[in-house]
């Protein structure tokens, strides 16, 4: 059974978190020859003050521009 783990900072929609792992088991199915049911998808989501980048907590970063 292929396991997929996804860390992320928090702050993602119900419908964003539904479309990534419907996607990522598409994906793994197409690749690695298995059933939908067989794909685990697991997300891990930290808060914003327990997650750093460049030096800098993710809650004292300015918010990200919107994707294009």
């Amino acid at each position: 059974m292929p396991e997929v783990y996804v860390n992320m900072v928090e702050g993602r929609s119900l419908e964003q978190k539904r479309a990534l792992v419907k996607s990522i088991t598409e994906a793994v199915v197409r690749h690695c020859d298995v059933h939908p049911e067989q794909v685990l998808v697991q997300i891990n989501e930290s808060p914003k003050d327990a997650k750093a980048k460049g030096g800098f907590l993710f809650s004292d970063r300015p918010p990200p521009r919107p994707a294009a």
